[in-house]
């Protein structure tokens, strides 16, 4: 039997940038199934907290080049990688100047959010998207974490379900409850569309907030995990598709254990 490929999405990875309990778990869980014999990709953002040149990050001029559409505007998105200290694992980082550059993560110096976090988070999805294409490598797991990987699992769905890298693949996404008061503009859904999109489709994120994108990532997604018991989020769980797999993987000494058996069972 083949390696099984997995594909991890987040906004954080330690060593490179730490705000919250993703960076651990995508620093960790990654190494375990590459140990048990999987073989891994993981994406990021290059938030501007992440220092080039002592992480040693260099652009992939190969994977670079692409323009990325948000609403209106088309983005150029730049490719940099850099490889994890004492690990055999490389972290591919997506970068674009008018997203990425600030020194601060998703909020400024007063706390302020970003009000643009919607069209990071879109930029971020379909450039991750667009990457693998490029590499030229199929996974049989895509697994997303947290609020800016939700829309992931919506465009394996629609847009990129004929495409022979991703027809096959499973989406798994992980709720870590990093959440956000913000509301977003009316305009959120309009830029969130790809084709073979329809509005219908979008209903759970008219709400333009946190639980908006959370709903969507449950929604599309083929597994939902939450990292913790949060009852903040229970509910949600009831309003979405009740035949959907859901449990809670807690983060203790067995959860790469876990996550081996879920997605063995997902591809068999």
């Amino acid at each position: 039997m083949s390696k099984l490929r997995v594909l991890y999405v987040a906004s954080e990875i330690n060593p490179f940038l730490q705000t919250s309990e993703v960076a651990d778990f995508v620093r960790k869980l990654p190494q375990a199934m590459q140990e048990r014999g999987m073989e891994i990709r993981i994406l990021v953002p290059r938030f501007g907290l992440i220092n080039e040149r002592k992480n040693r990050l260099h652009e992939v001029v190969r994977l670079s080049g692409i323009n990325i559409s948000v609403g209106e505007e088309e983005k150029p998105l730049i490719i940099k990688v850099a490889s994890i200290p004492n690990a055999k694992l490389q972290v591919y980082f997506i970068d674009n100047e008018d997203y990425f550059h600030r020194k601060y993560v998703f909020h400024d110096k007063e706390n302020k959010f970003y009000e643009d976090n919607d069209e990071r988070a879109i930029f971020f999805c379909k450039g991750v998207i667009e990457t693998v294409k490029k590499l030229g490598w199929a996974p049989d797991i895509v697994h997303c974490n947290d609020w800016m990987t939700s829309l992931i699992p919506l465009y394996l769905k629609t847009t990129y379900k004929n495409d022979p890298l991703f027809k096959d693949a499973k989406s798994i996404f992980t709720i870590h409850n990093n959440s956000f008061s913000h509301k977003f503009n009316d305009d959120l859904l309009e830029k969130v569309k790809m084709m073979d999109i329809e509005d219908s489709m979008l209903a759970n994120l008219q709400s333009a907030d946190y639980q908006g994108f959370i709903k969507l990532g449950m929604e599309f997604s083929d597994s939902v995990i939450m990292a913790e018991e949060d009852n903040s989020l229970s509910g949600l769980f009831e309003e979405i598709n009740d035949k959907k797999k859901l449990e809670t993987i807690e983060q203790n000494d067995n959860f790469s254990e876990s996550y081996f058996n879920l997605y063995n069972e997902l591809v068999g």
